[in-house]
């Protein structure tokens, strides 16, 4: 179920996702400890930006993908990574959200 949404500075659309029981292996420590056990979603390229990098990155690409609300259950496919800048494991990018 997603917990949380919000608005990077990016334009990704950061998402935390309390997973189904039994699917805790796709979590580490860090998710734990930063993010009350949740695994973090990432969907590019879902918002403006006036940050140089993604802002370029981004150009004449409108991402597709339709964007949850909090509190609904839905089933993220992506692919999965260690976040090597904040520790976490996350799926970034998602390709899609399904229910």
């Amino acid at each position: 179920m997603i917990e949380e949404s919000n608005v990077d500075e990016d334009g990704d659309q950061h998402f935390l996702l309390k997973l189904d029981p039994g699917q805790d292996k796709l979590l580490n420590k860090r998710n734990q400890k930063k993010k009350s056990g949740d695994i973090v979603l990432e969907v590019v390229c879902a918002n403006p930006t006036t940050q140089k990098k993604p802002k370029a990155a981004c150009a004449g690409y409108s991402n597709p993908i339709r964007l949850p609300a909090v509190g609904e259950h839905v089933k993220a496919t992506g692919t999965y990574v260690l976040d090597s800048h904040n520790g976490w494991t996350e799926i970034h990018p998602v390709s899609t959200f399904s229910k």
